[in-house]
């Protein structure tokens, strides 16, 4: 078997030439971060998004970034930092304009065709009927697939509803039904992990017409900073680490036990490299998102992974499309494990 053939999926009505998916952050920004995330082979490539909120543009020139060890202490921001650093941002979106932000991306998806890599477009959800008017023309310039991304870790933060952090399956559906009645592209739906009813928002997505749930966004966190006694960084935070897997994870795996194995999911946050990408494939996820890593270490984390993640399925004499979910669906309640009688008393401490 080819490794083309071991790593492609199928997401929807598209198809990808591996599950590693550079997911959208500031190195998305410029055209020569997409073009060398496109040049590290990953499957599909997501742009830095935008909205129509000069509010969120502006978030970006106050953004700031900080990377933590266990002990909660700034490590160097470099491709050397450990594996096991917590990422803690205040971030924003593409400081282009609409207009040129778009002509960008038409031009790079000139690029990722040749490279046979999908290139996907992203809006942040801020008022509905400009997200549809921007919609409109994503889906005119020629473009194959949106990305809305209703799930961002600073809604509660954003002054005059820059950024969205939906939480109702109503309005998840009302928006869903929305954007799929204006485009004809698929459109995948990039949800929150902030809530307990994670799997009811993907299944409000699908009903509504999305092809894709991405899940999921950052979680909202703060940490006290115990010199200056004040939040670092002096404000609330999107947290992200390895951490993040287990959490990512269970969302897929109990979105899938809800919606079934038919409904193609992709797993965000938590991901370092390719068996971390098997793990999310095994919990149910079709594609797998890498931003964090990147940004943190560079494009040849990308193909790194693409090459662990084609050795792990070598080993295991399987394609990455039928991984999808194995461990998902074989996950049993705890009234199913077996009796072991006063096994706890093994783990208590003198």
């Amino acid at each position: 078997m080819s490794n083309a053939s071991r790593l492609a999926i199928k997401i929807g009505m598209l198809e990808l030439k591996n599950p590693i998916i550079a997911a959208a952050a500031e190195h998305m920004i410029d055209e020569s971060g997409v073009c060398a995330a496109i040049a590290a082979g990953a499957g599909a490539v997501v742009v830095k998004s935008t909205n129509e909120s000069e509010v969120a543009k502006d978030q970006l020139q106050r953004a700031e970034y900080i990377a933590l060890d266990p002990s909660w202490n700034a490590v160097p921001w470099n491709k050397h930092t450990a594996e096991n650093v917590t990422l803690a941002t205040r971030s924003g979106l593409s400081p282009l304009q609409f207009s040129e932000w778009l002509n960008s991306i038409v031009a790079l998806d000139c690029i990722a065709r040749k490279h046979e890599t999908l290139l996907i477009p992203s809006l942040v959800l801020s008022h509905l009927d400009a997200s549809l008017s921007m919609a409109k023309e994503i889906e005119q310039a020629g473009l194959r697939v949106l990305e809305l991304n209703i799930g961002t870790p600073y809604g509660s933060l954003a002054t005059e509803r820059a950024v969205a952090t939906e939480l109702d399956p109503k309005r998840v559906s009302e928006i869903v039904h929305a954007t799929c009645s204006t485009v004809s592209i698929p459109v995948w739906i990039k949800i929150t992990g902030q809530s307990e009813r994670v799997p009811e928002l993907a299944e409000a997505a699908f009903a509504a017409g999305a092809q894709s749930v991405v899940m999921a966004g950052r979680l909202l966190g703060l940490i006290p900073d115990l010199e200056t006694m004040e939040p670092l960084l002096g404000t609330s935070l999107g947290i992200g680490g390895f951490w993040n897997l287990p959490l990512t994870c269970q969302w897929l795996a109990l979105t899938r036990q809800r919606l079934g194995a038919e409904k193609p999911l992709i797993g965000l946050n938590g991901v370092r490299n390719g068996r971390d990408a098997a793990r999310m494939i095994l919990a149910g996820a079709t594609g797998v998102g890498m931003a964090s890593a990147v940004m943190l270490r560079g494009p040849q984390v990308l193909t790194g992974a693409i090459e662990q993640l084609n050795e792990y399925l070598i080993s295991k004499n399987m394609t990455a499309q039928s991984l999808i979910g194995l461990a998902a669906d074989r996950r049993r309640a705890f009234s199913d494990m077996e009796l072991r009688t006063d096994h706890w008393r093994s783990f208590v401490g003198s």
